[in-house]
């Protein structure tokens, strides 16, 4: 295996990214890692590699596809074998070759959506699932007033769910977003423990007590199969990422020492100013 790294262009994430961007990705392959032990799988749209690589350390094989002959070459270089140059809606597998497909962030870089998921459906196991995650269309773009030059077809929530329908007879959504949250967990068991999670929010009336997140997804996750029962029973209704380094934070804080010194220094510079001036005037 190769070293080398792949330019980041904006339009393929690679792991050299650091803070939020590396978070929002690597947690996305965590996530589906758990529900795909033990099967195959193809990671549809792979980019530079690292997400069939993590796909692999779970599941029983995991290959992956992409568009980008550059990207495919450095996958192989980099991961091992198993890569291939394809586009999403032409893939080189037989029919019903997977248990699983992943795809994600890679819908709304194609105007043939349809053509995409047709072609999931039909490398995938009948008895199989696919995991498709896109940003939402309204806290992506609208909301922040921005345009990714590389999205060709963004969606909102409900198009996302509508379109997926057209294809799977069960679309379960999960969201994603990156959230600034205090955390309380159990270190040891407790006989009254209670099973689920609890969702405090601060808002203006208040706190508000849930049983979900009271905020909007950024991104839509959609696990989609023909049936419920072909989804795997291990989904999780909460699930936490971070890195050991805790490098959001981290940036956060030497962010907050660069004011707080900013500040020091100003404070600084206003003392000497004013020094300087009372010693002009005693010499007038």
């Amino acid at each position: 295996m190769s070293d080398s790294v792949l330019e980041f262009t904006g339009e393929r994430f690679t792991p050299e990214c650091v803070r939020e961007i590396w978070y929002e990705h690597m947690h996305r392959y965590a996530f589906a890692g758990e529900l795909v032990k033990g099967l195959n799988v193809c990671d549809a749209a792979c980019g530079e590699g690292y997400g069939t690589a993590v796909l692999r350390s779970f599941a029983a094989s995991a290959v992956g596809v992409d568009i980008d002959a550059a990207s495919v070459k450095h996958a192989g270089q980099r991961y091992g074998k198993g890569f291939h140059h394809a586009s999403v809606t032409d893939m080189p597998f037989s029919d019903a070759a997977f248990d699983a497909i992943v795809s994600f962030e890679t819908i709304e870089h194609l105007a043939e959506q349809q053509a995409m998921l047709q072609e999931i459906r039909r490398v995938l196991n009948p008895q199989g699932f696919a995991i498709i995650s896109s940003p939402d269309k309204r806290w992506y773009s609208d909301a922040r007033g921005y345009a990714n030059p590389h999205h060709v077809k963004e969606l909102y929530r409900e198009e996302f769910i509508a379109l997926l329908k057209q294809h799977f007879g069960c679309v379960r959504v999960y969201g994603q977003k990156l959230l600034f949250q205090s955390v309380i967990w159990a270190e040891s068991e407790a006989k009254d423990q209670h099973p689920g999670g609890v969702f405090q929010v601060h808002a203006d009336e208040g706190i508000k007590t849930g049983e979900n997140l009271q905020y909007p997804a950024l991104y839509n996750i959609a696990l989609c199969a023909q049936d419920e029962a072909c989804l795997p029973d291990n989904i999780p209704g909460l699930c936490l990422f971070g890195d050991k380094d805790e490098s959001v934070y981290e940036h956060y804080n030497e962010q907050i020492r660069k004011n707080i010194q900013a500040g020091h220094d100003l404070i600084e510079r206003d003392q000497r100013i004013r020094n300087l001036k009372a010693k002009l005037e005693s010499k007038n």
